[in-house]
C-alpha cells in the first residue's frame, strides 16, 4: 500500500453509501472503486459518492491491483461467497455484519484469510464508537465493579412482506441475523461465551424468525436478557447492572451517541458525539492492516465465529433453516 488505504466497496446500498461518506472522514483512506451487479448502479453510486472507479461486476472490483482493502456491504447470505471473492483476490476484507449467514461459512472465510495472510474483520461498527469504546474501558478498569446483568434489544416494526429480505428465507430473512446480531454481539463482548442457552421465537408464515427473546447465563449469577423482532418497535435500548452502577445507552444500535451512568443519587451524562459512525471502523481496519496485522483485537474471528455458532444453535432450536443451508 501506499501513503493512503485505497478502499473498494462492493454494492451499493444504503449502508454501502454510509461507509463511503465515512472515508472521507478519514484523512488516510482513499475510496477508489466500487462495484456493483449492473454498470449503471455502479456509475450513479460513483458520482454521488465521487468514486473514480466504477465496475460492472463485483468481480472486476477486486481485480483492480490498486484496490487494497475491499468493504463486502451485499446482503448478508452473500458475505460468504463476496468475501471470498476478494480474498482469492488478495485483497483485505470488512464484512458487514453478521460476518456469515451460518459457522460453516464463517469457518471458510476465517480459514481463507488466515492461509492468504489477509485481513478479515466482521464490521460490527457500534464497538467502534466513541461512547462504547468509552463504556468498555471504563468496564475493564473496574470503575463500576463486575458486571451483573445486561439487557439489550433491537426491534424494528416492518409490515410483513414475504419478498422482503428481512422474511424471505431465499434472502436468509429473520430478525436473529438482521437485528439479533447487534445484541448478541454485544453480550459477547461484555460477558463472552454463555454457559447455559434458553430462548423463544415466533416465526413468519414464511418460516423465518420475526420475534425472539434470549436468555444466556455466565455463572456466578450473572446473565443477559435479549430481544429481537422485526415487526415491533423497540426503544433499542442496552441497560448494564453492575456491583456498583447501572450504566444505560439509549438508541444503541442507531447512534449511541452518548449515555448514562446512573447512581442512587446522581445520573452522569456522557456525550460522545460523531459525524458518522463508520469512521472509527474504517480507521481501526486501516491501522490494524497497516501494522501488518490480519486480525482485530476488539471484533477477534474467533469470536465472530463464536456468535455464529450461538445463532446457529437458536435458528435449530427455533427449526429455522434456509433453503440453501
Amino acid at each position: 500500500m501506499g501513503t493512503k488505504t485505497r478502499w473498494g466497496i462492493i454494492s451499493t446500498g444504503n449502508i454501502a453509501g454510509k461507509l463511503a461518506e465515512a472515508t472521507r472522514l478519514v484523512p488516510d483512506a482513499e475510496l477508489l472503486a466500487v462495484g456493483s451487479r449492473t454498470q449503471s448502479s455502479a456509475d450513479a453510486f460513483g458520482e454521488t459518492h465521487g468514486i473514480p472507479r466504477c465496475y460492472g461486476s463485483y468481480e472486476d472490483l477486486v481485480e483492480d491491483p490498486d484496490v487494497d482493502v475491499v468493504y463486502v456491504a451485499t446482503p448478508h447470505n452473500l458475505h460468504h461467497a463476496n468475501t471470498l471473492l476478494a480474498l482469492e483476490a488478495g485483497k483485505h476484507v470488512l464484512c458487514e455484519k453478521p460476518l456469515a449467514v451460518n459457522a460453516r461459512e464463517a469457518e471458510e472465510m476465517i480459514a481463507t484469510a488466515r492461509e492468504k495472510g489477509l485481513f478479515l474483520m466482521e464490521a460490527m461498527w457500534t464497538r467502534f464508537l466513541p461512547s462504547w469504546a468509552d463504556i468498555k474501558a471504563r468496564l475493564d478498569a473496574g470503575e463500576f465493579g463486575a458486571i451483573r446483568s445486561l439487557q439489550a434489544d433491537f426491534c424494528i416494526e416492518r409490515a410483513y412482506d414475504p419478498k422482503h429480505r428481512l422474511f424471505n428465507p431465499d434472502l436468509a430473512g429473520g430478525a436473529l441475523l438482521d437485528l439479533g446480531i447487534y445484541p448478541l454481539s454485544l453480550a459477547s463482548w461484555l460477558l463472552g461465551q454463555p454457559k447455559t442457552t434458553s430462548s423463544w421465537a415466533e416465526l413468519a408464515p414464511t418460516g423465518v424468525d420475526r420475534r425472539a427473546a434470549i436468555t444466556f447465563t455466565y455463572g456466578g449469577g450473572r446473565f443477559a436478557q435479549l430481544s429481537t423482532a422485526s415487526d415491533v418497535w423497540s426503544m433499542v435500548d442496552a441497560t448494564i447492572v453492575t456491583e456498583k452502577k447501572l450504566v444505560r445507552a439509549h438508541r444503541l444500535f442507531i447512534d449511541a451517541r452518548s449515555y448514562e451512568v446512573v447512581d442512587f443519587d446522581r445520573t452522569e451524562i456522557v456525550r460522545k458525539p460523531y459525524e458518522n459512525g463508520f469512521e472509527f471502523e474504517v480507521r481501526h481496519t486501516m491501522e490494524r492492516i497497516g501494522a501488518g496485522q490480519t486480525e482485530s483485537e476488539v471484533m477477534s474471528l474467533d469470536e465472530s465465529l463464536a456468535i455464529m455458532q450461538t445463532m446457529d444453535a437458536l435458528r435449530a432450536e427455533w427449526g429455522v433453516k434456509y433453503p440453501f443451508e
